[in-house]
């Protein structure tokens, strides 16, 4: 569908251009309309064309290498979004859904060319999209690399297990040790020199009672808090593999880019050589 000029004044980035330039504009790009999660680009698709929000929600997802959906973003009103991949025209990372009935503004490479010729300054605001969803990648990144395990146990303890860990912290302190020496002590003391009015006389039958009620208790509150340990070992291992995986990943991906790198920087001289053919004469007798 055509857009109009009035649409492009309620676009921020488009606020600033005067009427000949927004009716220039306005005959470049076109206006499309999406409805409630009607996907607008797919991962792998063509980036050709970037988007701009005019009005409505779309998110902004990737799939991680576990196959689970990730948000990256949800675009304000007036901001682009698919903009990398339609400047170095590279396949979509990422994929857009409209929430709800959704307008966008679609443009491509050539529209955005027309745009910085006659308003240089909406580079900047290109430019501040981008950084934005730059750091929203960092700090997604961020957030999935450094999770903690006690972080992530502490969200889901009941209860009995807050109770199961005081206990077994406690009853492997100096504290509950020098207390348990203080008390018994004095209980003894106090037999011994009560003697025959004692109300556990010696060999303390009725000391021996508490100490096995303890002990019994005491015993499978401490293997609760040790299985919680073992749980919380078992899940650092495996956020650490998953960590170790994701950096081999990123390091295969570099080293997929550089080998690339090489490849075009060798085309280009390739290229050069051919255009100059007299550039290789004049090294071989320098």
């Amino acid at each position: 569908m055509a857009c109009t000029p009035e649409v492009l004044k309620r676009v921020p980035l488009f606020s600033l251009l005067d009427e000949e330039e927004t009716s220039v504009l306005a005959g470049q790009v076109e206006l499309k309309t999406f409805a409630p999660r009607q996907r607008i680009y797919k991962i792998g698709d063509p980036g050709g064309q970037a988007y701009v929000l005019v009005s409505g929600r779309v998110r902004i997802v990737t799939v991680d290498q576990d196959h689970q959906e990730v948000v990256v973003d949800e675009p304000a009103t007036g901001e682009f979004f698919g903009f990398a991949s339609m400047l170095d025209q590279t396949l979509h990372q990422t994929e857009a859904v409209a929430l709800e009935e959704t307008v966008c503004v679609e443009v491509d490479g050539q529209d955005i060319a027309v745009l910085l010729q006659r308003k240089p300054l909406a580079g900047m605001d290109m430019l501040a999209v981008l950084g934005r969803q730059f750091h929203a990648a960092q700090q997604l990144v961020r957030v999935r690399a450094t999770r903690r395990p006690n972080e992530v146990i502490e969200q889901d303890m009941t209860f009995g297990e807050r109770i199961a860990d005081t206990v077994a912290r406690f009853g492997g302190s100096w504290t509950f040790i020098i207390a348990f020496a203080l008390v018994f002590g004095l209980y003894i003391s106090a037999n011994v020199i009560l003697r025959r009015s004692a109300w556990d006389p010696y060999p303390f039958i009725l000391l021996n009672l508490f100490l096995s009620l303890l002990a019994a208790i005491q015993a499978p509150v401490i293997m609760m808090s040790q299985n919680r340990q073992d749980t919380r070992d078992r899940l650092r291992s495996e956020l650490d593999y998953d960590v170790n995986r994701r950096a081999a990943s990123d390091i295969q991906g570099l080293a997929r880019k550089l080998n690339l790198m090489g490849e075009k920087i060798g085309d280009v001289e390739d290229l050069l050589r051919k255009k100059l053919p007299g550039a290789t004469g004049k090294e071989s007798t320098q």
